[in-house]
């Protein structure tokens, strides 16, 4: 069984930052693509920003500038660096990864969901 862990979601300031972090936990597992979903209350969920597994990496139109997605592979481990926060941003972010368990199809892998509020 494989699993993802988020963490480092909070309460800021606009203009503040926020760093989340998601680790993926198991056994005998590959990671592909990965990516920072959100979603707001009413609102769609929505692709925040992907990374590949050559760290080629893409973001929403909304995050340019503000937002780096990265990963290290040797720690299963993506990141969202969140700076110039504003209230908008203010949702509830979900990590996701492209794994593939040894033996096993390529499945979409989920995480529980962090906080982000954004309020002064």
């Amino acid at each position: 069984q494989v699993q993802l862990v988020e963490s480092g979601g909070g309460l800021v300031q606009p203009g503040g930052s926020l760093r989340l972090s998601c680790a993926a936990s198991g056994n005998r597992f590959i990671i592909y693509d990965m990516g920072w979903y959100r979603q707001a209350p009413g609102k769609q969920r929505e692709l925040v920003a992907g990374i590949t597994t050559s760290r080629r990496t893409n973001y929403a139109d909304s995050v340019v500038g503000r937002f780096t997605i990265s990963r290290d592979n040797a720690k299963n481990t993506v990141y969202l660096q969140m700076n110039s926060l504003k209230p908008e941003d203010t949702a509830v972010y979900y990590c996701n990864a492209d794994i593939q368990r040894f033996g096993g199809p390529r499945l979409d892998y989920w995480g529980q969901g962090t906080q982000v509020t954004v309020s002064s």
